[in-house]
């Protein structure tokens, strides 16, 4: 049984540490703010943020817990932080089912079975097709395009959406597919319906006002040259 509704908006509510809107209270705001606008579900990461925004919140909640590497992040690598999410109140685990070398942490087939062993759901975040039929035959919950194009065989796909991604796995599997990445219109959300997505995650666009604010600035300075 499917927690997020068919050809909904999930809105993710997540700032980094160099953020001003980081935070439990800023993040919980946020979770409110989305669902009085109509989100069907939300995406938060690490237990703090995720308890905040459960009791403020009826929408299911997609938990994750970020691991900062050197030279990457992971997402939910490990059996304890899916546990601790889960904890925290969230229904759905996120959680990286990609080809990268893992430093640390357990094998995300562990990971999921846990998830499940706990009576939650996972929501792979692959960058591939391979990757997200592999997640699938795990029994993966959903599938999110969430890492394409910020794996190492992956980028340098571009500013837009990886809509033929969300295409093929759409027409390769019957688990959900969630598009996820780089969504920043209603127009790319929209395009992500027609190709073939369960349902659509938005952040930066709708989270973030300081990179909203960046880009309007950049996109100003740029006609400035031009003219």
């Amino acid at each position: 049984m499917t927690l997020i509704a068919r050809h909904g908006l999930i809105v993710s509510c997540q700032a980094r540490a160099d953020n001003p809107l980081h935070g439990p209270v800023y993040m919980a705001a946020m979770a409110l703010a989305a669902e009085q606008g109509g989100a069907v579900a939300l995406r938060a990461n690490g237990p703090a943020d995720i308890a905040a925004i459960r009791a403020v919140s009826t929408l299911p909640v997609i938990g994750l817990s970020k691991d900062f590497t050197q030279t990457q992040v992971m997402i939910t690598p490990t059996i304890a932080a899916a546990l601790a999410v889960i904890h925290a109140g969230a229904q759905i685990v996120a959680l990286d089912c990609t080809d990268r070398a893992r430093p640390a942490g357990d094998d995300w087939r562990d990971i999921i079975a846990a998830i499940h062993a706990a009576g939650a759901q996972a929501m792979a975040d692959i960058a591939t097709l391979a990757e997200g039929l592999a997640a699938a035959q795990a029994g993966a919950d959903y599938i999110a395009t969430t890492l394409s194009g910020y794996t190492a065989e992956t980028a340098g796909t571009g500013p837009d959406p990886d809509l033929a991604l969300v295409a093929g796995l759409a027409q390769a599997t019957d688990v959900p597919v969630i598009a996820e990445g780089r969504i920043a219109t209603p127009r790319h959300a929209a395009q992500a319906l027609d190709a073939g997505a369960y349902a659509v995650v938005v952040g930066t666009m709708i989270t973030n006002p300081r990179a909203i604010t960046q880009r309007f600035v950049r996109d100003i300075e740029q006609r400035r040259l031009e003219t």
